[in-house]
């Protein structure tokens, strides 16, 4: 159980605020997450890792000399805005670019893809890599397609070294590209974590039992086993990776036992007896192996083994020395107060979206703002179900975000309407700041969705039928091409597309929203192939899509706040 906090809305800031203050000497706070205290010397490659919190010493533990130049800072399992990772990244970049890398997941690859495209066209260059270690969540004939779990470490480790060794961003990321191919991770779980204000885990593990092959998510391990002894379980961990072995690798090795939060030093160091006998009778040679805590799961229960095969150039860097608030090797020389940089406080881009409106369109607007208003009041209602529905293969945290993002959206709405902004503004400002607020995987999607259908609404005139049900189009057409998902692959499209049909063979707002309600309801039926619940298919299925339902939840209250006063002329 996560006892100590303080809101649980504001763990990550409070968090972060102690952690800044623990370890000046090493990082600088910046506006979505840390970098080094000393600027990026000039000429070298900027590393920024991130994520969502919850994984300490990743993210932000593991930022100094030899390791990460800067973290992006999410809440809590969920993926930092795009925004943020810019923002983070404006302030790591020396002048020879940025490589910016996570694990595998749908949050994290949309949000920091889309840093890369904002930073590219501000004139940084700017490459990411998604981390695909765990053999559990994917065959391996489809890699590309597994999560980032333990392994994380090991590229961040090796990228790292790569840029303080001087390699040019295109050498960083294929050293990354490299530790990440001969990267394999396998991991138990012995009990779940619990999300902080949370009543209970978000899963639970049977008495005398095992879930194997888990995420760093709260999500559980795709199956059970009986619970072995160190020595069993050892094996179990050695067999599974070594099964893996990348083709053409040699017999030299990193290796990491890591713990995940609740399973100690002494019980990993039994673990690691065993281990280490097993990978050396198997004839490999194990060079500074690792054991201890260094990708974890709030107070998760259970460890991890990941095996990197190196050649030499991938051992040079893996041995190299580090210095950072939570990882030490070898010697670093310290570096002098004087030389590092003052706080930052905004590196983020602020478009003006109050762009001259007519006062129909500044009355469309408002209108606009108000129901934001109501659809952020059903969402913090509907927070506790949205969370239950997520955890059944997720991480639990839909519901949260949802609030997070909708608060974001009023506030951002708010505030351009008091500065004239039309329906296109009110809208384009309300998806920019969900998208940066909620972060994570809904963030994105939904921010995204927003401003497609603000580019399309405008801010000259009052929109029609035509204009409305032309802007959901655009909105599905863009939630389709970032989340790289269709109809059927159980997510928020799912919903939104029957709603979309219903309106375009002229159906009331009330018919369409009935419409999207009873196919969130049908998800339930559905395997999910995308996103965080897709290693977790079967568990999914028999409850519905935490997205799909948050969507049609909105486009009721959406239906319910315009239908009655919009009856007349052309407009609902």
């Amino acid at each position: 159980m996560t006892r100590l906090y303080n809101d649980p809305a504001s763990f990550t800031d409070d968090m972060l605020a102690g952690f800044l203050d623990a370890n000046a000497g090493y990082v600088t706070g910046v506006p979505g997450g840390v970098v080094r205290a000393s600027p990026t010397r000039p000429g070298k490659v900027a590393v920024v890792v991130g994520g969502g919190t919850g994984h300490y010493p990743a993210f932000c533990g593991l930022v100094g000399h030899g390791l990460a130049d800067g973290a992006v800072v999410g809440n809590v399992f969920t993926s930092p805005s795009a925004a943020a990772v810019a923002s983070v990244a404006r302030a790591a970049d020396g002048g020879a670019g940025v490589l910016l890398t996570t694990g595998n997941y749908a949050g994290d690859v949309m949000n920091f893809g889309l840093a890369v495209e904002q930073l590219e066209a501000e004139g940084i260059p700017a490459r990411y890599l998604a981390v695909t270690d765990d053999i559990a969540s994917g065959p391996a004939d489809d890699i590309a397609a597994r999560r980032g779990i333990a392994g994380d470490f090991t590229i961040f480790k090796c990228a790292s070294a790569a840029a303080e060794a001087g390699y040019d961003l295109d050498g960083v990321f294929q050293v990354a590209a490299l530790a990440n191919d001969n990267t394999r991770t396998l991991g138990v779980a012995f009990d779940g974590c619990t999300l902080p204000g949370a009543p209970a885990p978000l899963f639970t593990v049977e008495q005398g039992t095992m879930g194997l092959g888990l995420g760093i998510h709260g999500e559980p391990g795709v199956a059970v086993h009986k619970l072995p002894s160190a020595a069993e379980l050892a094996e179990l961990l050695v067999t599974g990776v070594l099964k893996e072995k990348p083709a053409d690798a040699g017999s030299r090795i990193a290796v990491m036992l890591n713990g995940l939060g609740r399973t100690k030093y002494e019980e990993l160091f039994v673990v690691w007896a065993t281990a280490a006998e097993l990978l050396r009778t198997a004839g490999y040679t194990v060079v500074q192996p690792e054991v201890g805590e260094l990708v974890t799961s709030l107070d998760m229960a259970g460890c991890s083994l990941t095996v990197m095969w190196l050649d030499e150039e991938l051992q040079r860097f893996w041995t190299a020395p580090a210095d950072t608030p939570a990882y030490r090797r070898g010697s670093i020389v310290e570096v002098p107060a004087a030389t590092r940089r003052r706080a930052v406080t905004d590196t983020y881009h602020h478009p003006d979206f109050a762009a001259t409106a007519d006062d129909a369109a500044r009355q469309g607007g408002i209108a606009i703002a108000e129901a934001l208003h109501a659809v952020a009041a059903a969402m913090v209602e509907a927070e506790a179900e949205l969370g239950r529905i997520d955890a059944v293969a997720g991480d639990g945290d839909h519901g949260r975000g949802m609030v997070r993002g909708t608060a974001a959206a009023c506030a951002a709405a708010d505030e351009v309407v008091g500065r004239g902004a039309g329906q296109g503004g009110v809208l384009r400002a309300a998806g920019a700041a969900w998208a940066a607020q909620a972060g994570g995987t809904s963030g994105v999607l939904w921010g995204a969705a927003l401003t497609a259908l603000g580019d399309r609404l405008g801010d000259v005139g009052r929109p029609t039928d035509a204009d409305i049900v032309a802007g959901l189009r655009a909105a599905y057409d863009s939630l389709a091409r970032l989340g790289k998902a269709r109809p059927g692959d159980k997510t928020m499209l799912d919903a939104l597309l029957p709603l979309i049909e219903a309106a375009e063979n002229g159906a009331s707002w009330h018919s369409a929203a009935a419409a999207a309600e009873s196919a969130a309801r049908a998800t339930a039926e559905l395997r999910p192939k995308v996103g965080r619940a897709r290693p977790l298919a079967e568990r999914s299925i028999g409850s519905p899509d935490a997205g799909a339902v948050s969507l049609a939840i909105c486009a009721r209250v959406v239906a319910d706040h315009f239908e009655p006063v919009v009856t007349e002329g052309t407009h609902r």
